[in-house]
């Protein structure tokens, strides 16, 4: 029979989580914004401890607020790698609106992410930047290396960023779609639409972890003296309801590209003016792989090894959690920030 106390405790937090709220810390890391732009503003974070090393620059995906890179006190990457003493910088897109619907991923690749990294640099007097990106971010930060030689970018960390779609079984159904109709179907209510609202994403995205939300009830009884574990249930319920839309131009751009042709996994991707060759890129490279993530599952991840051929070094993990948990989950501390700590600190 469970302790009185542990009974009380379960009721205590119970009716925090359900009644109250506020179980999880979210107060963001301090910041100061250093240049904004289109899509753009570059934050650096407020020194905590001393700094010293080259600056990293947080590369969140569209669709995810940039707080996925500051979840929660204590599972967050922001506050992690600061007091670690790193100098920490991050580039918020922000909310998507119907006037950014012609925006395409080139608009990320050729002009977002390449002034966010030479803010950054010039703000650390010169510094090459080393960029961690999560999920889309992480392909952002791949390309933009590839495609611009000249930037100042000294090694690139990916979480979670599929490079080979044929790997992702979910999705089958959009592939099947595509062959059978060309992609008329997908492009044509992409072009309809003008953006994919952000109520669809948070949709979508709930829908990769169906099981999860299904049993989310059970799960919250079974954690109910564990804070900690419904702070965190909290703070990723916050998340999902704060996501962003995607811009029509760029999903589609996705779809195609990405899903339907598979460019990715061969090491070129036809953009609007220019091809970009993965094999350009000379900086370390690193993906890390959630062990139950179906959106970018370890096979669709690692193949990046194949496409970098010039690279001086490609580094290879797989930590637990699912797309957003193998980022920022409560076992993050320990396997993925650890990987990515010594990546950092020898790239």
């Amino acid at each position: 029979m469970p302790l009185i106390e542990d009974v009380l405790a379960s009721g205590t937090n119970l009716f925090d989580f359900l009644v109250r709220g506020g179980l999880a810390d979210t107060r963001r890391t301090p910041s100061t914004i250093i240049a904004e732009g289109p899509k753009q503003t570059v934050h650096r974070y407020t020194e905590q401890v001393p700094v010293e090393g080259p600056p990293v620059l947080l590369v969140p995906p569209l669709g995810a607020p940039a707080v996925c890179m500051d979840l929660r006190r204590g599972c967050s990457l922001a506050e992690h790698l600061v007091l670690s003493g790193r100098p920490t910088y991050l580039v918020d897109y922000g909310p998507m609106a119907f006037e950014d619907r012609a925006h395409g991923l080139e608009f990320w690749i050729r002009d977002v992410l390449p002034a966010a990294i030479r803010a950054v640099s010039e703000d650390r007097g010169g510094e090459p930047v080393q960029l961690v990106g999560w999920c889309l971010g992480g392909l952002f930060s791949l390309l933009t290396t590839a495609a611009f030689a000249e930037l100042p970018v000294s090694a690139v960390a990916m979480i979670a960023s599929p490079v080979d779609l044929s790997k992702v079984r979910l999705a089958d159904p959009l592939r099947l779609l595509g062959k059978v109709t060309g992609g008329q179907v997908v492009g044509t209510a992409l072009r309809t639409l003008g953006t994919v609202p952000a109520n669809l994403v948070s949709l979508a995205f709930k829908t990769t972890a169906l099981s999860t939300y299904l049993r989310k009830p059970l799960t919250v009884f079974k954690y109910s003296a564990d804070r900690d574990a419904l702070a965190h249930i909290e703070a990723v319920d916050d998340m999902m309801r704060n996501m962003y839309g995607y811009p029509g131009r760029a999903i589609a751009q996705a779809y195609h590209r990405l899903v339907r042709a598979n460019e990715l996994a061969t090491g070129r991707v036809e953009g609007p003016t220019r091809t970009v060759h993965l094999s350009d890129v000379r900086v370390p490279v690193m993906n890390i792989a959630g062990d139950s993530d179906v959106l970018a599952p370890e096979a669709a991840t690692h193949h990046v090894v194949r496409v970098l051929p010039n690279a001086p070094e490609v580094r290879l993990h797989t930590a637990p959690g699912g797309h957003l948990g193998v980022l920022t989950g409560r076992t993050a501390a320990e396997t993925t920030w650890t990987y990515l700590d010594s990546f950092l600190d020898e790239s």
